[in-house]
C-alpha cells in the first residue's frame, strides 16, 4: 500500500513541480516523498524510479507523438542512437528515473532506524 502511495504521489508531485521548477525538482519531490512515507530503501527507490520512468516516459511519448516524430529523431541522431526515437525515449524515462531513485534512497535513509531513539 505504501508503495503504491509513495508512487502515485510522487508521479504526481513531480509532474506539477515540472511545471514551474527545473527538470531536477523530481529529485527533490522524490526526496521529500522517501521522507516522509516510511519505506525500505530498497522500496523508496523501486517507487521513484517507477513513477519517474513512466512519467517520462509517457510525456516523452506524448511529445513524440504529437510532432509526428520529428523532433525525437534529430534529437536520437544527435545521439548514438542510430536515430531511433524509441532508444532516445528510453534513455530519458531512465536518467529521469535515475536520479529519482538515487534521491529517494537518500531520503529514506535519513529516517531513524528506530522510532523509539526519538522519544
Amino acid at each position: 500500500m505504501r508503495f503504491l502511495l509513495a508512487t502515485l504521489l510522487t508521479a504526481t508531485l513531480s509532474f506539477i513541480a515540472g511545471l514551474y521548477l527545473p527538470w531536477w525538482s523530481i529529485a527533490l519531490v522524490a526526496f521529500l516523498v522517501a521522507l516522509l512515507i516510511k519505506q525500505t530503501i530498497g522500496w523508496a527507490y523501486l517507487a521513484a524510479f517507477t513513477a519517474i520512468f513512466i512519467l517520462w516516459g509517457g510525456l516523452a511519448s506524448l511529445i513524440h507523438v504529437r510532432n509526428q516524430g520529428i523532433l525525437s529523431r534529430k534529437v536520437a541522431q544527435i545521439f548514438p542512437l542510430n536515430g531511433n526515437a524509441f532508444y532516445l525515449i528510453l534513455v530519458t524515462a531512465m536518467i529521469g528515473a535515475l536520479v529519482a531513485g538515487f534521491a529517494a534512497m537518500s531520503g529514506s535513509s535519513l529516517r531513524p532506524a528506530d522510532e523509539k531513539l526519538l522519544k
